[in-house]
Order: structure tokens, then C-alpha cells, then sequence
């Protein structure tokens, strides 16, 4: 039974929840990371006085934990901003922070586990440098995995700073470069635009920051945020949404970054899903709407499972099995037959040793 889509889609149907259906859905809530997404869409519902005491408590402490979050990513943004101006670099902020840096509804309690920012791959080592000169370190210290991320990903190892415990993704594109889908980065940093008031600081585009989402979430998307992450999407396609003539513009956007594919699979299952009002042009464009071919299905009966809180009340006998073919599905995307077998024979033949991190914060954590 999934609570979370049924409420998400009707707030109303709260009205018929009884005590252990509200338990359940504040647990798959947890799950999912959408407590304080589902009170902000609660509340905007004008349903607040109808959560009884105790749900409500899990809610809004949930709703609380997203603000605290929020402070702490435009902290971070002006800390990145000061390592980064001296060096001309822009802080071009990506994913969670860029909405809540650019005042997007996506952000309304959106949950982080870290902050996302785009460099220039040629300042991609200054970048570096910098960070690390002012309490920025690599959580990685595995040299496989060293290697793996600089001449392979589109990122910098994770990093984590020593006093305030945030942790940084440094990309210096969207995708992996071994990935069969190559958006050129330097169009997106064209693209990217300024926040009012924090000079130096940038999000993408709008039409960008949708496109990364897409290509996140069905390219590598974590399985216990992607129905979180296909909230986001539905959010920031109702914002776009509020101009009609925009969706042609994304769909035009896409097709030049080579993205068509992820925003096709993004249209159909949000608004299979979600009811993301997509015009019926733009599904025809881009074959959303398609409902005819093996892999259309077998992907519809992947993700049917996958975007859901993953508690086990969701689940049935396929899940573990959908669990893991998302998982050879990033992989076999992410990288060429002759790489992805050395990539994942290394591993089975030298499994890295485990590391004690120090913990974050959560109330820290951006």
C-alpha cells in the first residue's frame, strides 16, 4: 500500500486515514525522506488542522529539520563563493541547493544529504586547491577509487569539511564522460544565471535544472530518494508549467544537451505517478505518453516498484529483483562493456576497506 503517492495525489484522502494508517504513512514518509515535503503540501492543501496531534509532530518536525537545512545551504553558499571568487571561479549551485538558493518551489521541504556545484573542467584542479585550502577534504582515500572519479565520473571524490562536517559533490558536468549521453557542460555554465543578492553565486536554468534531475534519476538515481527526486521533477515542472510556451522550450533543450531520452521517462512517470499536468503535444514530441514495446514495459515494471517509499509494506517479490536491475541499469549506461567489466571485477577482487567517517550532524548536514 502506498500511502505516500495516494496522499501526495489527494491531500483530501487524509480525511479517511484511521490511527494505523497514519503510523504507516509517517513511516514510509520517513523512508522516502518526504516528511516535511508532505506537510508543506499539507499545509498548502489547507488540511494542517486536520493531522492528528502525533503525525503532526512527525511532520512538522520534519518540516523544521528542511528549514535548519535550507539555512545551512545559503551558509554554504556564501562560504564557496569566498574560496572561489579569488580564483574568478563561480559557485554554480546544482540540484537541492540551486532551488533553495533560486526560491524554488521544489525547495519547499526538501531534505539534503549534500551540496552539488558546477566548475569549468579546465578550473576543475583550482577548484580544488582552493577548497581544500579552506577546510575542504576528500572522504575517499582508496586510490582505485581516486583514479575512478577523476579520469572516469563527472565529479570530484565526495568531500567533507573538517569543522562544519558538510559534505561537497564538485562536478564538472552532469553526466559521466563514459556515458553514452554527453551534454555538453559548457552550454549549461552559459546557460547558468545569477542569484539576486548573492553575487558570484549561480544556479542552471530553470530548463537545465529539470534536465539534471531527469538525467539523475533514471541514470543514477539513489533508490531511496528516487521518489523524493520524481517530487522535485513534479514540482519543477508545475513551475515551468505556468508558462505554456516553456514546455517547447525544454523539449527544444533537451534535444540540443542530448537529454530527450531522461525527460521523456521524467513526463511519463510523473505524470503517471503525480498527475504533472504535461500538454499532450509535448508527450507525443518526446513518445512520454508510448505505451507499446518490451523495454517500455520492462522499465515501467522497474520503476512501477522503485518509485515508492522503500519500506516493506511497498513491496512485493520483485522489488529486491527491480532493486537490483536499476542497479546494473546505471552502470551499463554510465560506462562501455570493456571499462564496466574491469570496474566491477576490481571491486570483486578488491573490495575496499571500510572507513570510519566522522558522523554528520543531520541539523548540519545541507
Amino acid at each position: 500500500m502506498n500511502l505516500v503517492l495516494s496522499v501526495l495525489r489527494q491531500p483530501e484522502s487524509i480525511r479517511q486515514l484511521g490511527p494505523s494508517e497514519w503510523d504507516l504513512l509517517i513511516r514510509q514518509c520517513r523512508h522516502a525522506n518526504l516528511l516535511g515535503r508532505l506537510y508543506e503540501r499539507l499545509r498548502a492543501a489547507g488540511l494542517e488542522a486536520e493531522i492528528p496531534d502525533r503525525p503532526r509532530n512527525h511532520l512538522q518536525s520534519g518540516a523544521f529539520m528542511a528549514e535548519q537545512q535550507q539555512f545551512s545551504i545559503r551558509r554554504e553558499a556564501r562560504f564557496l563563493r569566498e574560496a572561489l571568487a579569488p580564483y574568478e571561479i563561480p559557485v554554480i549551485l546544482l540540484k537541492g541547493a540551486a532551488y533553495v538558493a533560486a526560491g524554488l518551489p521544489a525547495a519547499q521541504g526538501r531534505l539534503f544529504a549534500d551540496v552539488d556545484i558546477l566548475v569549468p573542467h579546465d578550473r576543475l584542479g583550482t577548484a580544488e586547491s582552493a577548497l581544500m585550502l579552506t577546510g575542504w577534504q576528500s572522504t575517499v582515500s582508496d586510490a582505485y577509487d581516486q583514479r575512478y572519479y577523476r579520469r572516469w565520473m563527472h565529479e570530484l571524490p565526495a568531500m567533507r569539511h573538517i569543522f562544519r562536517g558538510t559534505t561537497l559533490d564538485v562536478h564538472h558536468t552532469i553526466l559521466p564522460p563514459t556515458a553514452r549521453l554527453k551534454p555538453d557542460a559548457r552550454l549549461l555554465i552559459e546557460a547558468s544565471v545569477e542569484i539576486p543578492g548573492l553575487p558570484g553565486v549561480r544556479t542552471l536554468s530553470l530548463q537545465d535544472l529539470i534536465l539534471h534531475s531527469a538525467s539523475h534519476l533514471f541514470h543514477e538515481g539513489e533508490p531511496d530518494n528516487l521518489l523524493r527526486d520524481l517530487t522535485d521533477l513534479d514540482m519543477l515542472l508545475r513551475h515551468l508549467g505556468q508558462d505554456d510556451t516553456a514546455w517547447d522550450g525544454l523539449a527544444d533543450r533537451a534535444e540540443r544537451l542530448q537529454l530527450s531520452g531522461p525527460l521523456s521517462l521524467a513526463l511519463r512517470y510523473t505524470a503517471r505517478l503525480l498527475a504533472t499536468p504535461v500538454p499532450v503535444r509535448i508527450s507525443k514530441r518526446l513518445g512520454s505518453d508510448a505505451t507499446g514495446g518490451i523495454g517500455r514495459h520492462l522499465l515501467d515494471q522497474l520503476y512501477n516498484r522503485m518509485l515508492r517509499p522503500q519500506h516493506p509494506s511497498t513491496a512485493d517479490g520483485f522489488t529486491p529483483l527491480a532493486r537490483k536491475a536499476l542497479y546494473i541499469r546505471a552502470h551499463w549506461l554510465r560506462m562501455p562493456p570493456l571499462l564496466l567489466a574491469y570496474h566491477l571485477a576490481h571491486k570483486a577482487l578488491f573490495p575496499p576497506a571500510q572507513e570510519a567517517l566522522p558522523a554528520m550532524d543531520d541539523k548540519k548536514a545541507a
